[in-house]
């Protein structure tokens, strides 16, 4: 099946090359003859949807043969992780990415917008892709690949999931990012078709609604791998300003700066060179992203960059810059004059030069970034991530300030009076509000007019909100948009400046005060799956709660972390594991193996192995959840004293193992059941694994967990803002397609 694969692969490639070569036919002939196109076009969707099936086949019937079954899935993967496996390497991203731009081709096609020049340009950029997925195939044979395996041998088991993508967010996160990035060729073949036949109104009355959709899903995107970052790295942020994160936000940034300047042209016909500029910037900048990631050329600037990529690969994404450079470039100067402003001036405070303001806004900060981003390219020095906050903070004031006088000011027609009348009561709320921030406390300048800026970008809005209602709910979309934003910020200013971090020892069964919290280590639990599971109980006021960060040891990554959160409506407390230290002076572990009916000596006294006891209450071990408790019977004799020992351990229904040991008097020790191997008669008997704790001294230090512990204040702000934006998104994209039914 994986030879079949590669060559549905190649027919891909050459019936979407055929239609886009048809579909250039008729666009040039003005030829209305489109049957032949849609049905290679069709044929190439098919095409990709097969061979997409056919990789989850060989995932899901575990066919080690293929190379990237075999590198990126195991036989123990639950289901939705061996599905998330399919784009979890370079080439099932690649071949993600293309099923979404092919099913993309489909919708457009059908739709309203779908002139044989838009489906020319976008058949381009979908070939390249096709292309690109062809090169870097997922459909290799094993022997291949790899030169050391034997052909026609082969493996057992494959190389497994990186543990750092077995995470819920993890599943969700690539897809949505990939499909964010298909979604913004759209716009692009929209602007370029419309230059090419000079129908220049056809990109702002068609784009607008492609422009959105792209944002937001490239936008959830973000926040999901934010999220993610969050949740599981460990290291206390959402965002660590990473060029790889930064390559996906920088054309979302564009992409925003052209969602407002489209809508300033659709009402007084300003900004048209702005737009066409902008959309197919937003595309170069998507493959650009790609290129980052998947060329290896940020291996060591960046956690997330892939570092095995070939040199065709890194060879055709370079092409498909320059050809997207080319083309727009030369089709932009050509219609420059074309394109020239139509519309004197009427004023600096209207509501579209407010627009092309914020626009401005965006971009600079996309260019800032892009620079950061860009210079490990280019040079061995590095900015540092606090040179990203230093310049954007900035402009972000400005944006705050721009959100809530612009929707105070009106279309082609500068009013002064009218925008003081409207904006003072928000202001000065802002103000006030903003004052008993910094009365609390909030000292820095920046950091406070960002907070006010926000403040005032959010009363306003709730204000035009609240009394734009009664028209609908889909004429909210933007001013849920910008609530959003004005929350994000807000959230992003109290968990970024204020939070608090400490990094502390917690010794087993000692309470320490840790950032407002008495923390307790209460010991771990060695999971089914190898990791372990700190259990830590924390009392913060009268509340009382549990936290279960994990360690874990990876293969060829080294010692991984999971932090455990707890969520309340002020704030996240974090904590994350960062290594756990024995007990020195006192405690030396000595494990023994036994035979049932063997006897060992220890410490002077006779400890012999008589049998088992699978009563769930021996031990302790009737907690709720157990599958299978068993006890070892222990028999302990040192002279006249004599003692029976049930140490014991349980199997639960999550797959962790829960210990109880017992204390003997006689040994003066502790004594636990580490491992049971029930046998099956003479020929093979029972035996056991026990350890035991000899008491030699005082302990001079317990077991202790080494942890940072993080509060950030009000971080809900930040989640909660972004589920608003990403609301009034959806109500925006809807209002839109219903505009264009």
């Amino acid at each position: 099946m994986t030879v079949l694969a590669h060559y549905v692969l190649l027919l891909a490639l050459l019936t979407s090359v055929s239609s886009a070569v048809l579909y250039f036919r008729a666009a040039s002939t003005r030829d209305e003859r489109l049957t032949v196109p849609r049905t290679l076009l069709l044929s190439s969707v098919s095409l990709v949807v097969i061979a997409s099936a056919i990789l989850v086949l060989l995932l899901l019937r575990h066919d080690f043969s293929n190379a990237y079954v075999y590198g990126y899935s195991d036989r123990s993967l639950p289901l939705h992780f061996l599905l998330s496996s399919f784009y979890a390497g370079q080439e099932g991203s690649f071949l993600f990415w293309g099923l979404c731009s092919s099913l993309i081709a489909l919708w457009l096609m059908r739709s309203r917008s779908a002139t044989p020049a838009v489906l020319t340009i976008y058949l381009f950029a979908n070939s390249m892709l096709l292309l690109l997925v062809f090169v870097k195939t997922p459909f290799e044979l094993i022997w291949d690949a790899y030169p050391g395996v034997p052909v026609g041998q082969i493996p057992t088991d494959g190389h497994g999931l990186n543990p750092l993508l077995q995470n819920f967010w993890m599943v969700i996160h690539p897809p949505v990012l990939f499909l964010g990035f298909a979604l913004m060729a759209v716009p692009f073949s929209q602007a370029v078709a419309a230059l090419w036949t000079r129908e220049y109104d056809a990109f702002a009355r068609e784009g607008l609604g492609w422009v959105l959709m792209g944002a937001f899903v490239l936008g959830l995107g973000i926040m999901l791998g934010a999220y993610w970052a969050y949740g599981v790295l460990g290291w206390g942020g959402y965002w660590g300003w990473d060029p790889v994160e930064n390559s996906s936000l920088i054309p979302w940034l564009t992409a925003i700066a052209l969602v407002h300047t489209l809508l300033a042209q659709r009402r007084t016909g300003k900004y048209s060179r702005t737009n066409f500029f902008l959309a197919i910037v937003t595309f170069f900048l998507v493959i650009y992203s790609t290129f980052l990631t998947r060329s290896g050329i940020l291996g060591d600037a960046s956690v997330h960059s892939f570092t095995d990529a070939r040199a065709s690969v890194n060879v055709l994404l370079i092409i498909f810059l320059a050809s997207i450079a080319v083309i727009g470039t030369a089709i932009m100067v050509l219609r420059m004059r074309d394109l020239a402003p139509r519309y004197a001036g009427t004023g600096w405070l209207t509501r579209e030069l407010l627009l092309g303001a914020g626009a401005i806004a965006l971009l600079l900060c996309a260019v800032v970034i892009l620079f950061g981003t860009s210079l490990p390219i280019f040079s061995t020095t590095r900015v540092e991530t606090s040179f990203y906050d230093i310049t954007n903070l900035p402009v972000g004031i400005l944006l705050g300030l721009l959100i809530g006088i612009s929707l105070y000011t009106q279309w082609e027609e500068q009013d002064i009076r009218f925008t003081l009348r409207k904006s003072w009561r928000a202001l000065l709320a802002a103000l006030l509000i903003t004052a008993v921030l910094v009365a609390a406390g909030m000292r820095d300048p920046l950091t406070s007019a960002m907070v006010y800026t926000a403040i005032f970008a959010l009363l306003v809005n709730v204000d035009i909100g609240a009394r734009g209602v009664r028209g609908g709910l889909l004429l909210l979309g933007g001013k849920l948009a910008h609530i959003g934003i004005a929350l994000f910020l807000i959230g992003v200013v109290s968990t970024g400046v204020y939070d608090e971090t400490a990094h502390v020892g917690l010794p087993q069964h000692e309470p320490v005060q840790v950032l407002g919290h008495t923390l307790s280590y209460d010991g771990y639990t060695v999971r089914a799956d190898g990791k372990y599971e700190f259990r830590v109980t924390a009392t913060e006021g009268t509340r009382t709660f549990t936290i279960l960060p994990v360690m874990f040891e990876a293969p060829q990554q080294g010692i991984m972390r999971n932090p455990d959160i707890v969520s309340s409506l002020t704030s996240d407390f974090y904590l994350s594991p960062v290594s756990l230290e024995p007990a020195e002076g006192g405690t030396v572990p000595e494990e023994h193996e036994l035979a049932k009916g063997a006897m060992i000596v220890q410490n002077d006294a006779r400890v012999k192995f008589v049998r088992f006891d699978m009563g769930p209450d021996r031990g302790g071990m009737g907690a709720p959840g157990s599958t299978v408790a068993i006890a070892a019977v222990l028999e302990v004799e040192r002279g006249k004293d004599r003692e029976t020992l049930y140490p014991a351990l349980a199997h639960r229904e999550t797959g962790e193992t829960d210990y109880r040991p017992a204390v003997s008097k006689v040994l003066g020790t502790e004594v636990r059941l580490l491992k049971v191997n029930v046998g099956m008669g003479a020929a093979s008997p029972s035996t056991i694994v026990v350890g035991f704790q000899r008491a030699d001294a005082t302990p001079s230090r317990p077991e202790t967990l080494m942890v940072e512990a993080n509060v950030k204040p009000f971080i809900i702000l930040l989640w909660g803002g972004t589920l608003v934006m990403m609301a009034g998104f959806v109500l925006a994209i809807i209002k839109r397609m219903r505009e264009a039914v």
